[in-house]
């Protein structure tokens, strides 16, 4: 009798603990839906979705996070190209996470994995113009993880020109 007794005592006490976080934290809030072609899936560790549970953008949501550009070199081209889009930070910020990886995933299903404080620490961008305009598959797109390398020489690494993921369709957040 007892022991019946303390687990449903238990049971109240863990009701209770979840009521109290989901009032300390509110309801997930969703994401607008896209309404074009969806070119990136986010998934994993997020709190707001809009396509059951995880976050798809076509390029209209992507345009309406904080737009960022520079200029940078990279071992891709020889020139120096300019790249606009959203940073990591605020895509982040949009889906509600506090992931401490994410998994860059590209079409051809190249794989990186990468802290994402580091992402954010060193301005990364999830780029889908290049030059001002948008970029095709056959020139890295329709999007591409890139770093500031022309600003930050410590980023010019074989570490971080594997996360610069090109033809990048979906980010998997832990």
């Amino acid at each position: 009798m007892d022991v019946a007794r303390g687990t449903r005592w238990r049971w109240l006490v863990a009701a209770v603990a979840l009521a109290c976080a989901a009032l300390l934290h509110g309801p997930a809030q969703a994401l607008e839906a896209p309404k074009g072609p969806v070119v990136l899936s986010v998934s994993g560790a997020l709190s707001r979705a809009n396509d059951n549970g995880a976050a798809s953008f076509d390029l209209a949501l992507l345009a309406t996070l904080p737009l960022h550009s520079f200029s940078t070199k990279t071992p891709w081209y020889p020139q120096p190209r300019k790249f606009t889009g959203v940073l990591v930070r605020d895509l982040l910020e949009a889906v509600g996470s506090k992931a401490s990886t994410a998994r860059a995933v590209a079409l051809n299903d190249y794989r990186a994995d990468m802290p994402t404080e580091e992402l954010v620490k060193n301005g990364a961008m999830i780029a889908y113009l290049l030059d001002d305009q948008p970029m095709p598959v056959r020139e890295k797109g329709p999007l591409v993880i890139i770093f500031p390398f022309s600003d930050r020489p410590e980023l010019r690494t074989a570490v971080h020109y594997s996360r610069a993921v090109w033809q990048l369709k979906g980010l998997e957040l832990r």
